[in-house]
């Protein structure tokens, strides 16, 4: 079966699966490798950054490696099962169902009112504390989970997996899962997580700013305010310490017509960030499942243009 084939198979796959709990993730697994390696890696190498390096790249070998031998093991023992293998690691990078599903249990605990519920579930998907937010902080952090994690969960998955199959997804994904374990401003990781946190900035560069320019198009297939995504977009995508991350959430916070950004409380302090978009509405709940229609949206657009780059390349 071609790439283009499995991509779509991989993709149907978590639109109608998700990510079952009871399945085995690669994700998890890289997860606890970083973990491990970390605690060996601290302890031999002095130079923090050096060891947060090394664990970066061991990672990323092993990764490679158990990547490519599990689709050599599998094609040794059919070709059918090679492709098959093939879609489910495509499969596992993708996160669109189950973003939306985090997203719409906060939306649903929202309008019941239940704010202990609604905080509890938007922690599981945001870093910030959760304890003292209202209906209108969770709102925010919900569309802005969802909005930056277009990229990371979605575009940047199917751009890896077009380019270099399922073992560019994997990699991809090896290369997040060490920004999301150690790419934290604190002083643990402050030097550890310096290598990995680069190394995500420059994966997500082009698939940050593909997606950014899909979510106008998205927004105007929606119904959404697409001219105001575009201006946004345009505005606001650099207004932000992270080269990338304000892309999608500036396009989001456009076609939306809400400003998301400003003061979040981490680890019990106060963090200021830059106001992406205009406050041309109070956010609500309702913002929430109208995000999950542009990620969806912007999911098959970015699968349409990764399937006619490459047939026409």
């Amino acid at each position: 079966m071609d790439l283009e084939y499995q991509i779509i198979a991989a993709l149907v796959l978590d639109l109608l699966l998700g990510d079952p709990r009871w399945l085995p993730h690669p994700v998890r697994l890289m997860g606890n490798s970083a973990i491990f390696l970390e605690k060996l890696l601290r302890r031999l190498i002095a130079n923090e950054r050096c060891a947060g390096i090394c664990t970066t790249f061991s990672v990323l070998l092993a990764t490679g490696l158990t990547t490519l031998a599990i689709l050599h093991g599998a094609s040794l023992l059919h070709p059918y099962l090679e492709t098959i293998c093939s879609i489910l690691l495509i499969y596992t990078s993708l996160a669109v169902t189950d973003l939306a599903r985090h997203a719409k249990a906060v939306y649903q605990a929202l309008v019941k009112n239940n704010l202990k519920l609604a905080r509890q579930r938007v922690g599981m998907i945001v870093g910030r504390d959760t304890a003292v937010l209202n209906e209108t902080d969770i709102a925010r952090a919900t569309v802005e989970s969802v909005a930056e994690s277009m990229v990371d969960g979605v575009t940047a998955p199917l751009f890896f997996a077009f380019l270099g199959g399922p073992l560019g997804a994997m990699l991809y994904k090896a290369i997040n899962t060490m920004d999301s374990t150690f790419g934290y401003k604190n002083a643990q990781y402050q030097n550890f997580g310096w290598g990995p946190a680069h190394l995500d900035d420059c994966a997500n560069f082009i698939p940050a700013r593909i997606t950014g320019l899909l979510i106008p198009l998205s927004a105007l297939l929606t119904g959404m305010d697409y001219r105001n995504a575009w201006k946004i977009f345009r505005r606001d995508r650099l207004q932000h310490t992270s080269p990338n991350s304000a892309h999608s959430e500036a396009g989001v916070a456009g076609a939306l017509g809400v400003q998301l950004g400003g003061s979040n409380i981490y680890f019990g302090k106060t963090v200021k960030k830059p106001f992406l978009g205009d406050p041309l509405q109070p956010i609500t709940a309702a913002h929430i499942p109208a995000t999950n229609r542009l990620l969806f949206i912007t999911t098959l657009l970015a699968t349409a243009l990764g399937l006619i780059l490459r047939l026409y390349s």
